[in-house]
């Protein structure tokens, strides 16, 4: 390489870096447009935020393919449009795998109620010491054996959020539990020994 062509092609390299950049700075300066187009299709704000930014980190690193300077915001609404729709598949599966352990949960509540031991009477306790919405969970699905689904409509809530609540509820009381008994609570608290 003669020393001649080496100017050039720092100056190429200076020009592309400096053209990344117009182009990083026009996405930045738009941040609050793209977080108004997401929160639109997504219905939160802080769940916008987190798309644009994911959405951000995958496509700077890429900006340099884009061809037409001009274009580099209509580039960019399309893969706002790709993370909305990654968003909402994710979402999807993560729903559906709560609906197929609601169901689960529905089918299991009669074989826990006839487990037999004695369980510790701090359990009682801790469940009065829950949030309202908790202790109401478990009163109904674990010692009612009402089913999640039935809980749910009653409630006015859907049968994920039902699942999610009594999970909570669950594992609220687990800490609970642990926290009142310490070591006996450890294998579950049943045939209790504990003085509490």
């Amino acid at each position: 390489m003669t020393e001649a062509s080496k100017p050039a092609t720092t100056e190429r390299a200076g020009d592309v870096d400096s053209r990344v950049a117009k182009l990083t700075a026009a996405l930045t300066d738009h941040r609050a447009a793209f977080v108004g187009f997401v929160e639109a299709r997504v219905r939160d704000r802080a769940t916008a935020e987190d798309v644009v930014s994911e959405a951000l980190i995958r496509a700077l690193p890429r900006i340099g393919e884009v061809h037409d300077d001009g274009a580099v915001l209509a580039w960019f609404y399309r893969a706002l449009r790709n993370a909305v729709v990654d968003h909402y598949r994710q979402r999807g599966t993560a729903d559906r795998g709560l609906e197929l352990w609601a169901a689960e949960t529905d089918t299991t509540v009669e074989a826990v109620e006839h487990a037999g031991p004695r369980v510790c009477r701090c359990v009682t306790k801790v469940a009065a010491s829950l949030k309202p919405e908790y202790s109401d969970a478990l009163q109904r699905i674990e010692v009612d054996g009402d089913a999640v689904r039935h809980f749910a409509a009653e409630r006015g809530i859907s049968s994920v959020n039902a699942a999610v609540r009594v999970f909570r509820a669950r594992e609220a009381l687990r800490r609970g539990v642990i926290a009142t008994c310490g070591e006996c609570a450890q294998g579950g608290c049943v045939d209790c020994t504990c003085d509490a």
